[in-house]
């Protein structure tokens, strides 16, 4: 079956570029067209702006599996995966009852923060393109992590319509695996697993093998992340997350977000899927030689230069906040992730002083550590600038907007020529990895339990 699933992943026709909210549902709807008996278009909510959600149902077999796209809206490659995934499927009967099992398909959970995003969508895919027109939803705005969640007297329960319709979709079907589709940035491709085995942690390590991408084999996204196999991670929770936050004398009611869409299927035992793909490779992610400084030297360094990054965003939202009109999307989103960043920072080097980061620093880490710190300044830089820009466009030029907007564009100019800009990758490439996990979890994991 890998093989036959290898093949897929690397016949994946190149899409050209991104598609946007109406692009999707017209892709979905077209499928459903030309299988009536087969598939089937319902809507299961609608967006905080009144945009319907739209989910594809493919039939197969009794166990249930839910894809779900732009859980956050600047990773639109999981849009492209769930029609290829969709498209697959109908194409192949065969296919369809080797599997036994009805996928319910969600191209765009979030087509409010897509729509802020397609603006890089059909342009070349630059840095400078993609930062000047990112949007990224302040945490306790993003499907993924907005479930309810109460611990340690930690609460949410600000749950957004998207999230509710998510989880009704979870409640009805009470999936056997949940693949949420991601993407980042920079360097390899790595997955986050609620289920694994040897068998599926190879296959999921020759995906992009097969496709000429290198594996994300440094450090996790946080320090607290289980790493269960190169690559492969534990997916973690929002309990495990405070816990982390306490342990280092940093306060979680400064996290924001709620549960993810894991911890709550996990009720029903469901499966987990997160396949993270890169735009732009890079293979020191996968470098395991020892670089000429150590770990602790590293971590301090990254929380250095993240505190200055926090301290510039921090500096310029102050001396324009008493002149500011619009709660904008970007400018709640500002708000929300230099908290964030300073955070990082202060953990970085509370890190740093622990013993067991007094040993050898790898390339990998060294890699993670400046493209975590330049997907900083590009992603929240930019948002800061479209949230001024916008103070601008309404005719809300005063002095201090003027010259905040003025000041953090040369700042950011000099962010984009610090930056490394490897060549991005073809999409169909991406597509066919996210495509490949699915396929391979599901018929190693979920659907043989």
């Amino acid at each position: 079956m890998f093989a036959r699933i290898s093949r897929l992943a690397a016949r994946v026709a190149d899409p050209g570029r991104f598609a946007g909210v109406d692009e999707l549902r017209a892709r979905i709807e077209e499928l459903a067209h030309e299988h009536p008996e087969t598939a089937a278009v319902r809507r299961i909510g609608t967006s905080r702006l009144g945009e319907p959600l739209w989910c594809l149902t493919v039939h197969g077999g009794p166990k249930q599996v839910v894809v779900v796209a732009a859980v956050h809206p600047n990773e639109p490659i999981g849009g492209l995966t769930s029609v290829e995934l969709a498209r697959v499927l109908l194409a192949d009967p065969g296919l369809r009852d080797e599997l036994g099992c009805t996928w319910q398909i969600v191209p765009c959970i979030d087509p409010d923060g897509t729509r802020l995003n397609e603006p890089w969508f059909t342009r070349a895919m630059t840095l400078e393109s993609y930062g000047r027109s990112f949007y990224r939803p302040a945490p306790d705005e993003q499907v993924e992590w907005s479930f309810p969640f109460s611990y340690k007297g930690f609460f949410f329960d600000r749950v957004m319509p998207e999230t509710i319709a998510l989880m009704r979709l979870i409640d009805e079907t009470r999936p056997a695996l949940l693949c949420s589709l991601h993407n980042g940035e920079y360097g390899g491709v790595f997955y986050y697993l609620s289920h694994t085995s040897d068998v599926l942690n190879r296959q999921l390590a020759a995906l992009p093998a097969g496709l000429g991408l290198p594996l994300q084999t440094g450090e996790g996204e946080a320090a607290f992340i289980e790493q269960i196999a190169p690559a492969v991670f534990r997916n973690f929770t929002a309990e495990q997350e405070c816990d982390f936050m306490l342990a280092l004398g940093i306060d979680p009611a400064r996290r924001t977000a709620g549960a993810s869409s894991g911890a709550y299927a996990a009720r029903y035992g469901t499966a987990y899927l997160a396949t993270e793909v890169p735009y732009w490779a890079d293979g020191d992610a996968d470098d395991h030689t020892p670089i000429g400084m150590s770990y602790a030297a590293l971590l301090a360094e990254r929380g250095k230069r993240m505190e200055e990054t926090a301290k510039t965003l921090s500096g310029i939202l102050d001396c324009v906040r008493a002149d500011l009109t619009a709660r904008s999307p970007f400018l709640r989103a500002t708000e929300a992730f230099v908290p964030y960043l300073e955070d990082a920072a202060g953990s970085d080097l509370a890190r740093a002083a622990l013993p067991d980061a007094d040993r050898p620093a790898v390339v990998a880490e060294r890699f993670r550590s400046t493209s975590s710190l330049q997907s900083a300044r590009i992603r929240f830089g930019g948002m800061l600038l479209r949230a001024l820009a916008g103070e601008l466009a309404i005719g809300n030029g005063t002095p201090a907007i003027r010259a905040g907007h003025g000041r953090l564009g040369e700042v950011y100019a000099g962010w984009l020529a610090e930056a490394d800009m490897p060549q991005a990758i073809p999409l169909a490439k991406l597509v066919g990895v996210q495509l490949g996990a699915i396929l391979s979890t599901a018929t190693t994991i979920a659907l043989t339990a």
